[in-house]
């Protein structure tokens, strides 16, 4: 199992094009680590700004009926994916980890596949 820093660390030098990655707490809005960003990518007014995304996601998902668990959710701009894959395990309830990548040099299928694997071992 990793910690929260081992887990945003790898995900910015196992995903090709990751500019900036958050752990974020989804109750509250804050996020619990941040890694990379920088002037143009505030990863904590991201954060905050994504927990709407997933609150309002949630509460259509509820009104609609459907049962099933959101994996993650994509928004893609011009030059970038931002990528929020809501946290599965006990221990991440709550919690969703938030990847932004390089829209010209990221695989997004890869960078799914690798964000689940972390995910799967983040211990919070």
């Amino acid at each position: 199992m990793a910690n929260i820093e081992t887990s945003l660390k790898e995900t910015m030098t196992s995903i090709e094009g990751s500019m900036g990655a958050a752990l974020v707490d989804y109750t509250s809005g804050m996020a619990l680590g941040t890694i990379g960003g920088g002037k143009d990518l505030d990863l904590t007014v991201a954060a905050a700004g994504n927990t709407d995304v997933i609150r309002a996601e949630i509460r259509a998902m509820k009104e609609l009926g459907v049962k099933e668990d959101i994996e993650d959710v994509l928004i893609t701009l011009g030059g970038q994916y931002h990528l929020i894959r809501l946290l599965k395990n006990r221990s991440g309830k709550g919690l969703f980890l938030y990847l932004v990548l390089n829209k010209a040099t990221a695989n997004l299928a890869m960078a799914r596949h690798q964000l689940r694997r972390i995910e799967a071992d983040l211990e919070v």
